[in-house]
């Protein structure tokens, strides 16, 4: 039995900041599985993805890395254009390529304690794939695809079509502070949690930027600070860098306040540089105690 299980397309991304052009494989699969990749081997981990011939090469890098990886074919890559402007905070996409969904039938191999979906595009994962993978441990969803949908090549923001019936199914739902009002109409992410608990979501986490994030579980809320950074090069995988700390804490039976300042500590070291989290857990315990 697996600890935890990410399911998710790796990309590749074409990243433009005021610093430069970066293209990179991406996808909130990649930036878990590098992740988890520099923390003590303390959980078993799994990446399940689904890629183009040609991003076949970057699986095997992440192999290399020791990662345990079911790789299924697709008839291309998801291929992203992120551009942020002077707020990192803003950016805009383009899809330049998708990727097949996933299905029931690559599911049905998997074994774990927590399935985190990292959803890209709002038809990466069915309600029938989320309410299958429910029977089978906890579900995890980054909710950010769920609210994109493409026209031509362009991103746009959507309602969660099928919201009630997926997170009747999730366990552990991220999001952040753009998201929260599309799926509520709300801009009071304290309200935003308790409506999200109400379908049945048992730990709701909301990340507000350099506002730090929220976490809403048991009932109880809990506000983790944002550390600052020495330097923000690039925010892109900020988000599943933080699913990737929290999801690592909370397996090994963590408490919420804990795992989100752990979780916090590496968005802060990742913003520092382009790519994925690169640094070790002494760094990241080095950030949060130099800022009790």
């Amino acid at each position: 039995m697996i600890d935890i299980c990410s399911i998710g397309h790796i990309t590749r991304d074409k990243i433009i900041t005021s610093k430069g052009t970066v293209c990179m494989a991406g996808g909130t699969s990649f930036y878990m599985s590098r992740g988890i990749s520099q923390l003590p081997d303390k959980l078993s981990y799994k990446l399940v993805t689904k890629v183009g011939q040609g991003q076949l090469p970057e699986v095997e890098k992440l192999r290399s890395l020791g990662i345990d990886i079911l790789c299924y074919p697709s008839r291309h890559t998801v291929y992203f254009e992120n551009k942020y402007g002077a707020d990192t905070n803003q950016r805009t996409q383009r899809v330049l390529a998708k990727a097949d969904p996933f299905t029931i039938d690559e599911m049905k191999p998997l074994e774990a304690k927590v399935f985190h979906l990292g959803s890209l595009l709002n038809d990466d994962f069915t309600p029938d794939v989320v309410k299958y993978l429910s029977t089978k441990g906890k579900v995890s969803i980054d909710a950010q695809g769920y609210l994109r949908e493409v026209v031509g090549q362009q991103v746009h923001p959507i309602d969660w079509k099928d919201k009630e019936q997926v997170l009747s199914y999730t366990n552990i739902l991220k999001l952040n502070e753009h998201e929260m009002e599309v799926i509520t109409s709300s801009k009071n992410p304290r309200t935003v949690a308790m409506k999200l608990a109400e379908y049945g979501v048992e730990e709701v986490i909301i990340t507000l930027g350099s506002f730090g994030s929220l976490i809403y579980a048991e009932g109880k809320f809990f506000e983790i600070p944002a550390y600052k950074p020495k330097e923000v090069v690039d925010a892109t995988g900020c988000g599943d860098t933080y699913s990737t700390g929290y999801l690592y804490c909370r397996m090994q039976g963590m408490g919420y306040m804990e795992s989100g300042k752990f979780a916090a500590a590496m968005c802060t070291l990742k913003l520092e540089h382009n790519g994925p989290f690169d640094r070790t857990i002494a760094d990241i315990q080095r950030v949060v105690r130099h800022n009790q």
